[in-house]
């Protein structure tokens, strides 16, 4: 693999493919990226097919994708 390969897991396939369809989601403010527009969340996981009783596990998810991403977008080089 490559430096920018990487390798996701079974379990987090279907959070990681709703994370990056949420990727014309980001709020942003005058400092950058601010996180993710939830409001778009719940459809794009009923686009996804995810049944009503894995939402509250995906969002969490999400969460922390969305904090692992927040943090690399806002590094100074």
């Amino acid at each position: 693999m490559g430096s920018d390969d990487f390798e996701v897991w079974p379990d987090n396939w279907r959070p990681f493919e709703i994370f990056v369809s949420m990727g014309t989601q980001w709020r942003a403010g005058m400092g950058g990226p601010t996180g993710l527009d939830y409001g778009v969340l719940e459809s794009v996981m009923r686009l996804h097919g995810v049944p009503d009783e894995e939402r509250g596990d995906i969002f969490s998810c999400i969460r922390s994708m969305e904090t692992a991403a927040l943090k690399q977008m806002q590094k100074k080089d």
